[in-house]
């Protein structure tokens, strides 16, 4: 799944527009106990209550692939149950409850049972929403540009949040009855997403109904015991965990040979290829395999023994086979060198000037000045 393929969808949730056919929901207590639950036709809807809920399905297409959002697969008794409720189009009770069980399960073992009263009364409620919209897929011409008057098939989707719902903490309001400010009754209100997912994924105009788009929105964590409940899934790697093994990986390794020189190279190698994806947005986003970053440290001049030892702790760290978002290795736009005492950032395109250097037994980071100098602002010259 691509920039446009999210694009594309973020636009029918459009709140003028009221693409999608219906939104249903179930409020469940800290521990998974169902509360309510309701069914709306989004045409019945009050324009700011469609706006609200429109908000909170975009923020779930929201981040970057291989970080917040991620393509996960999943067993074929899940595959089935999703499927049925798109096919029915959010509408059939059985099927709705069977899945509204299934994801309030999953709540359950990210949130057990409170030890304490203090611990309850202090817990989120949660709130699992969930909408249905046909999509006509517009064909494009030579120019690939759309053709709006024609389309070849549609793509039916579900999307799904889980949202926390935190009480306000007591307040003063100010009633114009009396002139006077009174204690606000306490309210629950729903919070920004923490996880959901879209369902089939969305590619290319077509529908993969073996996978699905996984949205969480701390790329530290994966909900891991949410997808094992829900959908017998076992989480893919965090993408912050993913970033922390692979620079251990490459100083385990590589030893010695792990120069500044070599993280220079594979930053610069890396972010090419991330920035020409991004300039296309119909692109995959780049993923990388042990076969890909080796060549890349064999052109930084690391050892062929080095190289093969780094190839097997790559299996052995991610599996055989496995392949890495690039965007998890670098950051495009940021390089920075840190010291035990002082940390130096660097414009990526300048970090050629980094030099490392021993002089007289000890060792120097050398960047060499170009133009004016400023401390905090205060411009200050170079001793001579």
């Amino acid at each position: 799944m691509n920039q446009r393929d999210l694009a594309e969808i973020k636009r029918r949730l459009n709140p003028d527009r009221r693409n999608p056919s219906v939104i249903c929901g179930c409020y469940v207590d800290h521990i998974g106990n169902p509360i309510t639950s309701f069914l709306l036709p989004v045409a019945s809807l009050y324009e700011q209550d469609n706006a609200n809920y429109m908000a909170l399905f975009r923020k779930v297409l929201s981040g970057q692939i291989g970080q917040s959002l991620m393509p996960i697969a999943f067993p074929a008794e899940a595959d089935d149950l999703l499927l049925r409720a798109r096919d029915s189009g959010l509408r059939n009770e059985e099927i709705l409850e069977e899945l509204f069980s299934r994801l309030i399960a999953g709540i359950r073992a990210e949130h057990p049972d409170m030890q304490s009263v203090e611990d309850a009364q202090a817990a989120e409620n949660w709130l699992i929403l969930m909408m249905h919209d046909d999509m006509d897929v517009r064909r494009r011409d030579g120019n690939d540009e759309i053709d709006y008057e024609n389309s070849d098939r549609a793509y039916s989707y579900i999307l799904c949040a889980v949202c926390p719902v935190k009480r306000e903490k007591p307040a003063l309001k100010y009633h114009p009855d009396d002139s006077l400010f009174h204690e606000r009754s306490t309210e629950w209100l729903a919070g920004t997403p923490v996880l959901g997912f879209l369902f089939p994924l969305y590619e290319g105009g077509s529908a993969d109904v073996n996978t699905m788009l996984y949205f969480t929105k701390d790329r530290n964590d994966m909900h891991a015991e949410f997808l094992k409940a829900a959908f017998s899934v076992e989480a893919d790697m965090p993408a912050s965990e993913q970033t922390d093994n692979f620079q251990t990986l490459l100083v385990q390794t590589l030893g010695t040979e792990c120069s500044l020189d070599v993280v220079q190279e594979m930053h610069e190698a890396v972010s090419e290829l991330i920035e020409e994806q991004q300039k296309d947005r119909d692109a995959e986003p780049v993923m990388l395999s042990k076969q890909d970053v080796a060549r890349v440290l064999t052109g930084a001049g690391v050892s062929e023994e080095k190289t093969e030892a780094f190839g097997k702790g790559f299996d052995a760290t991610f599996g055989a086979g496995a392949v890495l978002p690039a965007v998890n290795l670098v950051t495009p736009k940021q390089f920075r060198v840190d010291l035990p005492s002082i940390s130096i950032r660097v414009d990526p395109k300048q970090a050629d000037l980094l030099e490392t250097r021993v002089i007289d037994g000890r060792s120097y980071l050398l960047i060499p000045i170009e133009g004016e100098i400023a401390v905090n602002g205060q411009p200050v010259f170079a001793k001579r």
